[in-house]
């Protein structure tokens, strides 16, 4: 299992694609050689190790060891440092290095935590980003970096147009997934981290679609309820777009868009397993977008960002971000909100949203954004909690600032910005 984690982690770096599709990819090539119970282990070990590589490397690079991080140190030290295995099991997997042979034996007896690590390292972040985190976090900065490591439980949304709560939660039950209600969302169910339901046949009736519940909330927000055109302006795989039909209740005219056609027919198939009918899917284009000038009642902007906020679920992300990825990202976004805006009626309201916990991407962006459009301004969070969400607002406002220390999602920031000219 240790030599098939490390060719599963040395297939992820220094790949530039995302975690789950090489892992998807790698599964797939070696399918026969494992069975399910191994698949598993071999996946367990390669995320808990991205999860963990700053302190893994804190241990071969400086606290034992002297030696320059690689994955397959790095699986070693976690089977030490994790589960207190010993060093003679892992030694065939160097081919005799001394230099490897002393630092496992100084590794066993320890644990991954060590009161000399500094910051980045206990923490498991790029160094780089602690300014920013520490910015972000403040006095909870020790709490919030602490839930991060943690795996993150799964979420999946309900959707009300088949079916409620109750009975997809006997559903689930009916198919030996127990579940419980999410605190805050009012159409989602929260199950473990190691749970999996898209081969259950509530997914295939499509009562439930995995979804966080920072995003279900954050899509809860635009108030698409009653609306006559609505605009979902970067759609992907139109996770919030489902959310934003069911609210419609299949009336009036929703548009998803995103420069990805493949996303999108991945949102096509998704729709319609869910019943949603009122929905287009269709390319940004610029040609469309002027014809359709200060038409929309609502206008999401779900924006590409560092996902920051996802690291519970994806580990990989914190160490393929760069500081040339963020600044891309910020001027990217501007653009994205420049030509969104110019979609949105008078009295229209533009739902900026982000799985990032960076203020250059949230609370920055939107100061600037106001700066450069006077005809918007920004309306609180707390004003349509109650009417979209219910019950109490978590936050203070203005905006949505959810944190996985906080309120147990993933890190998600929203802000609502009404045209008032």
């Amino acid at each position: 299992m240790a030599e098939a984690a490390v060719a599963l982690l040395d297939a992820m770096f220094p790949s530039r694609d995302t975690a789950d599709r090489v892992r998807h990819a790698w599964m797939k090539q070696h399918h026969r050689q494992y069975d399910a119970a191994e698949r598993d282990a071999i996946i367990q070990i390669s995320d808990d190790v991205m999860r963990l590589r700053g302190r893994l490397d804190w241990w071969i690079s400086e606290g034992k060891g002297g030696l320059p991080p690689d994955n397959r140190l790095r699986v070693a030290a976690y089977r030490i440092l994790n589960a207190g295995a010993k060093a003679n099991g892992l030694l065939p997997l160097f081919g005799g290095d001394k230099a490897v042979e002393i630092l496992l034996r100084r590794l066993e007896g320890h644990t991954l935590d060590h009161p000399d690590m500094p910051a980045a390292a206990r923490h498991s972040v790029p160094e780089w980003l602690l300014p920013a985190l520490k910015k972000r976090f403040g006095g909870d900065f020790d709490m919030e970096l602490a839930a991060m490591l943690r795996p993150a439980p799964l979420d999946v949304r309900v959707n009300t147009m088949k079916t409620t709560r109750d009975a997809a939660m006997a559903a689930l039950a009916a198919e030996e997934l127990r579940c419980q209600f999410t605190p805050l969302s009012p159409i989602g169910l929260r199950l473990s981290p190691q749970a999996y339901v898209n081969n259950t046949q509530a997914f295939a009736d499509g009562l439930v679609e995995p979804q966080d519940e920072g995003s279900q909330i954050a899509a809860l927000l635009v108030d698409a309820a009653g609306c006559r055109f609505v605009a979902d302006f970067c759609a992907g795989a139109g996770g919030k777009t489902l959310v934003l039909g069911t609210a419609m209740r299949n009336a009036g005219r929703l548009v998803a868009m995103d420069v990805s056609e493949g996303r999108l027919a991945q949102a096509k198939l998704r729709l319609r397993r869910a019943g949603v009918h009122n929905a287009e899917c269709r390319p940004l284009d610029a040609k469309w977008l002027k014809r359709h000038a200060e038409k929309a009642d609502r206008v999401l902007v779900d924006a590409p960002c560092s996902g920051s906020g996802t690291w519970r679920r994806k580990p990989d992300a914190k160490w393929r971000l760069t500081p040339q990825d963020v600044a891309e990202l910020t001027q990217r976004q501007a653009e994205i909100l420049d030509r969104a805006a110019k979609l949105l009626r008078k009295g229209g309201r533009l739902v900026y949203v982000t799985c990032s916990v960076l203020k250059e991407e949230n609370e920055d962006q939107v100061a600037t954004f106001l700066k450069r459009h006077p005809g918007f301004k920004l309306m609180p969070v707390t004003d349509v909690w109650e009417a979209t969400v219910g019950g109490a607002c978590p936050v203070p406002g203005p905006y949505l600032n959810l944190t996985p220390a906080r309120h147990g999602t993933d890190g998600f920031f929203a802000a609502i910005l009404v045209r008032d000219v």
